[in-house]
């Protein structure tokens, strides 16, 4: 049914845990299958003047997808610009985890939408 990819990051996870003093949080969940994730983001000014994820954590209670989706968007996104994780899709994670079934898709969604909740979230704070 999973991908080895998934089972992969559902086994061991990357970058899980709670981040102190965040620049950026964004909190997402779907009350329908209960899964919920939070993503924790530092922002640094890299030599080139962009701000790019320095750190990022993500704790996450959910489905095997869901953990493996969450754990995928870290990988995904750091390091990356602003504008550059800003364009990661949920087709970008479930590609990168070599498939989900179509049922956990959802999963991939709020993986994205939470690395964006975070990212804007930061840049809220910095206004």
């Amino acid at each position: 049914m999973y991908s080895k990819e998934v089972m992969e990051h559902f086994q061991h996870p990357h970058h899980m845990g709670e981040m102190k003093d965040p620049d950026g949080t964004g909190r997402i969940g779907n009350p329908t299958c209960g899964d919920v994730m939070e993503i924790s983001i530092k922002v640094e000014k890299g030599k080139d003047g962009k701000e790019r994820l320095k750190d990022i954590k993500v704790k996450t209670f959910g489905c095997v997808a869901a953990i493996a989706t969450s754990s995928m968007i870290t990988d995904l996104a750091m390091g990356k610009t602003l504008e550059e994780a800003l364009k990661i899709t949920n087709k970008d994670i479930a590609e990168a985890l070599k498939g989900l079934p179509p049922i956990k898709m959802h999963c991939s969604v709020l993986a994205a939408d939470a690395l964006h909740n975070a990212i804007q979230d930061y840049r809220k704070k910095r206004k």
